[in-house]
């Protein structure tokens, strides 16, 4: 009866001891290297639809001019809105770039 009580004790401190102890998980570094490199992975899409659409945007402001030049106004207007969504296409690559970078640092400092 003693021995059974005595089993019961060390098997509950056992299991409440079990499930007071940190894990892994519990201190913050599950999937820590994952998510650092996922934040490397998006800055480098990031990083590289900025050089295409910068590239697109000297493409139409190349063709707005040449338009400009040959009197084809309808064709510069149409260019002057692709220049614009490229530029506004820009304007978000960047914030995506600003934001991952931002989230990398946090990861490796533990915010």
């Amino acid at each position: 009866m003693v021995r059974k009580l005595v089993l019961m004790l060390v098997a509950a401190a056992a299991v409440g001891g079990a499930a007071f102890t940190p894990t892994v998980a519990s201190a913050g570094w599950y999937g820590y290297r994952a998510d650092i490199r996922a934040d490397r992975r998006d800055i480098r899409a990031d990083r590289r639809d900025l050089r295409r659409d910068r590239a697109d945007f000297r493409r139409d402001f190349r063709d707005l001019r040449r338009d400009l030049n040959s009197g084809h106004f309808g064709d510069a207007s149409r260019d002057l809105a692709d220049l614009r969504r490229d530029r506004r296409d820009t304007w978000h690559d960047r914030r995506d770039l600003r934001l991952d970078r931002r989230d990398r640092f946090y990861d490796r400092h533990g915010y």
